[in-house]
């Protein structure tokens, strides 16, 4: 099987977990299962998996610590599985790098709609993309922006970006000069529907604002228009 479908499991609820691989191995994924936090962090920044699934509630070492483990040595998208209804770990797990979050008790289809939702960005688009357009970025004033290799510079210097931050910043830059709403930067870099009082797109965003800085005036390049959504400033 590919390497491309490897798909971690962080979970202590071994039950939960066991239903969750059967129905992605018919899915075609790859999946290990782990089910403590220490063994979870040390496997996925082993570099074998494509994803990982993490669980926030679990003893020792929870899914919020964990996390901080990944996002130390690792990009990897992280999807995460959070109590129905708690704001409070979803948005600390997204400003901590998680690339999109499932409320629990979710179903196997769901998940792997979310999963497969993550990796059709982070794979499928650039083994489409190849020859000279390959190395023609998206310039927008001091930000460039490379889909296919999925790297992006500010000024030069190499930003260090999740993969929903990654795709969120491309759609900015491709509608330069407009508003994106935020349903549509849902839908075309998180893979879904906008759900109502649903704030990671505003998390997300405020992570991409702080690794860009500000510009010479003291703006954010990224300003957010009033009941329109979000606009990437040319100048």
């Amino acid at each position: 099987m590919a390497a491309m479908t490897k798909v971690l499991l962080i979970d202590d609820d071994i039950e939960l977990t066991a239903l969750l691989k059967e129905y992605l191995e018919q899915e075609e994924y790859e999946v290990t299962a782990v089910h403590n936090g220490e063994d979870g962090a040390a496997a996925a920044l082993s570099g074998e998996y494509a994803i990982a699934v993490l669980d926030v509630m679990m003893p020792r070492l929870n899914g919020v610590e964990t996390l901080k483990r990944i996002r130390a040595g690792s990009a990897m998208p992280v999807l995460m599985l959070t109590a129905r209804g708690d704001d409070t770990d979803r948005i600390v797990g997204l400003e901590l790098g998680a690339d999109d979050y499932v409320p629990k008790p979710c179903t196997p289809r769901e998940l792997s709609a979310r999963i497969r939702a993550i990796l059709r960005r982070t794979q499928g688009a650039e083994a489409a993309r190849e020859g000279a357009s390959a190395a023609t970025p998206l310039v927008v004033g001091d930000l460039s922006v490379w889909p296919q290799q999925r790297r992006a510079e500010w000024a030069g210097k190499t930003l260090e970006m999740t993969s929903t931050e990654f795709n969120l910043l491309e759609v900015l830059a491709r509608n330069a000069g407009k508003p994106v709403s935020k349903g549509d930067l849902s839908e075309q870099a998180l893979g879904r529907p906008l759900a109502r009082f649903d704030r990671s797109i505003d998390v997300h965003l405020s992570a991409i604002r702080h690794k860009l800085g500000n510009l010479p005036d003291g703006r954010s390049c990224i300003q957010t228009v009033r009941r329109l959504g979000y606009q990437l400033l040319k100048e």
